[in-house]
C-alpha cells in the first residue's frame, strides 16, 4: 500500500481519483482549498484544506505527509472561467510549486494533470491536425491561457525528469472531457448541459471533438500508472479517454460539419472510433477504459438522447 498526496482532491475529477485510489488500497492525503463533507470521505482518506500558492505551503504539507507519490490535479479547470492572466499565473505557479516541492523532498513518483486542449483545437484562427486520430505525437498549438498553462505543466515534469535522471519518476496525463458519476444520473456536465443533451445535439460536443472519459476510469489509469512508472520511460505524457466518441453517429460523418476542411482527415473515424487515441496508454501500461456512455448513461436519459436525435436534434451545425 502506498501513501498518495492528491492536490485538487475536492474537484470534479479529484473526488473520483481520491475515492478510486482509496478503494485500490492506498492511503490518500487529499489537499484542496475546499473541503468535501467528512461523511463523504472514503475510508483511508485524510483531508487537508490549504492554499498551495501560499509561500512554503506545498513544501510544508508534503513534508508532513511523507507520501510515496504525488498526483497534481489542482488548477483553474475551465478555460475562460477567469481572466487569462489569472488562469495562466495560477495554473503554472501551482504546477511548479507542487512539483518542485515534491522533487526537493525526494518523493519517488510525481504525476501532473494536463489537458487535450494543448493541441489547440477550437482556435478562432482555424485549426486542423496533421492526421486523426490525435495522439501524443500531434504537435501542441495552444491558443489560450488554460491550454498554455497545461502544456507548461507537462514541460515542468519533463524539465525535472531531465535534471533528476532516474532518481525520481515523473509523468503527465491529458484526461479527456471528464464525466463524473453523478452526471450519468442527469447532473449537468462542466459546460452546463446534460449528457443526453450533448448526445442529442452534436454541436455541444463538437468543440471538444466529441472526447470524454469517465472520472473513475481516470482513477484506474492513475493507479496503474503509479504501479508501472518504474518500468516505462521517464517523463512520459498520456492521453486518457474513453474507447469511443461522445456521439451517436460516426465522427467521419460529424467532424466535417464542425471542423471545416477535415473530410479527408476524419474519413477513418468510422463506427464508434474516437478522435483521440489511447493506444500509448494501452501499449505501455496495459490500461483499458471500462466505461462508455452506452453502458453508463441511465436508460431513461439514453432514450431521451435517442429520441432527440431521431427528432432532428442532432442536425444542428455551428456557424
Amino acid at each position: 500500500m502506498s501513501r498518495i498526496f492528491v492536490t485538487g482532491g475536492s474537484g470534479r475529477l479529484g473526488r473520483s481519483v481520491v475515492a478510486g485510489l482509496a478503494q485500490a488500497g492506498h492511503e490518500v492525503v487529499s489537499v484542496d482549498r475546499d473541503a468535501v463533507p467528512a461523511e463523504l470521505l472514503p475510508a483511508g482518506v485524510v483531508q487537508e484544506t490549504a492554499d498551495l500558492l501560499a509561500p512554503g505551503e506545498a513544501l510544508r504539507l508534503l513534508g508532513a505527509a511523507k507520501p510515496d507519490a504525488v498526483i497534481h490535479l489542482a488548477a483553474i479547470a475551465v478555460p475562460f472561467s477567469a481572466p487569462e492572466d489569472v488562469i495562466f499565473g495560477t495554473n503554472t505557479r501551482l504546477a511548479f510549486a507542487v512539483i518542485s516541492a515534491a522533487t526537493e523532498l525526494g518523493v519517488p513518483k510525481i504525476i501532473t494533470a494536463s489537458s487535450p486542449t494543448v493541441l489547440g483545437y477550437g482556435s478562432p484562427a482555424g485549426w486542423l491536425p496533421p492526421s486523426f486520430p490525435l495522439d501524443e505525437r500531434t504537435p501542441p498549438k495552444p491558443w489560450n491561457a488554460y491550454a498554455l498553462s497545461k502544456l507548461i505543466a507537462e514541460q515542468t515534469v519533463q524539465m525535472f525528469a531531465a535534471a533528476q535522471g532516474e532518481k525520481i519518476r515523473y509523468a503527465a496525463f491529458r484526461p479527456c472531457f471528464i464525466i463524473s458519476p453523478e452526471e450519468w444520473e442527469g447532473a449537468p456536465t462542466q459546460q452546463g448541459h446534460t449528457l443526453a443533451e450533448r448526445l442529442a445535439d452534436p454541436a455541444l460536443s463538437a468543440p471538444a471533438l466529441f472526447n470524454y472519459v469517465d472520472a473513475r476510469d481516470v482513477a484506474d489509469f492513475l493507479d496503474l500508472l503509479l504501479r508501472k512508472m518504474e518500468s516505462i520511460p521517464n517523463g512520459e505524457t498520456f492521453f486518457v479517454g474513453a474507447a469511443d466518441a461522445l456521439a451517436t453517429a460516426p465522427l467521419a460523418e460529424l467532424m466535417p460539419k464542425f471542423l471545416p476542411g477535415s473530410e479527408a482527415l476524419s474519413a477513418g473515424l468510422t463506427g464508434t472510433s474516437p478522435a483521440f487515441s489511447i493506444a500509448k496508454a494501452q501499449e505501455l501500461l496495459g490500461w483499458q477504459p471500462k466505461r462508455t456512455w452506452r453502458t453508463e448513461l441511465k436508460p431513461t436519459l439514453n432514450d431521451e438522447a435517442s429520441t432527440l436525435v431521431t427528432a432532428g436534434g442532432g442536425a444542428k451545425e455551428t456557424s
